[in-house]
């Protein structure tokens, strides 16, 4: 499953897309539209990015806990090593490794809330401006149909980039460079 990011100039060109993609059978669940003023899509009843999509939760969270994870052996071994209790037992080091590694969990998750996401940080200036970001999560066989019906239609919407899948929080959003139309394949308006 990719995700696919189109840059739609404005809310009536997200509601038209939104409409053809139901069309191509691409249900809310795999559509989100994010934008600066969520009150238009509100409004329209239009499907919006969620906070997994548009804050650094996941991926700040994963780095506080692998800090707090290794902070927690740091902790254990220092324990066993100079040792202030005599025979510290096995499970006393787990409880470490663990509530610390929770603990950095909770606390890289604080500040992911406060960060955008990392993958949507690419499209900021776009979303500023007033335009509005359409990620489409299609599966392979979806993917020629969605394409076509964006080319065919949509012309006005610009593919910004691909991700092979959103979820992973590490990977990187390959950005399109702006292309001519004629380089694209789509055909100009006169």
């Amino acid at each position: 499953m990719k995700c696919l990011y189109y840059l739609a100039p404005g809310l009536e060109s997200a509601q038209r897309v939104s409409d053809d993609l139901h069309e191509v059978g691409i249900s809310d669940f795999f559509l989100h539209v994010i934008a600066k003023d969520e009150s238009g899509l509100i409004k329209r009843q239009i499907h919006s990015g969620n906070y997994l999509e548009t804050l650094d939760v996941i991926r700040e969270g994963f780095l506080g806990a692998m800090i707090g994870f290794v902070a927690g052996l740091i902790g254990a071994a220092l324990l066993n090593y100079y040792g202030p209790f005599e025979d510290v037992p096995g499970v006393v080091n787990i409880a470490l490794v663990a509530v610390a590694t929770l603990f950095g969990a909770w606390a890289g998750g604080l500040v992911g809330i406060e960060n955008e996401n990392k993958k949507l940080a690419r499209f900021h200036d776009d979303l500023e401006t007033g335009k509005y970001l359409i990620l489409i999560y299609a599966r392979k066989e979806q993917e020629s149909a969605v394409g076509e019906m964006m080319r065919t239609r949509h012309p006005e919407a610009e593919l910004a980039g691909v991700d092979r899948h959103f979820i992973n929080p590490f990977s990187a959003v390959q950005r399109r460079r702006r292309e001519t139309r004629d380089q694209a394949g789509i055909p100009q308006q006169d």
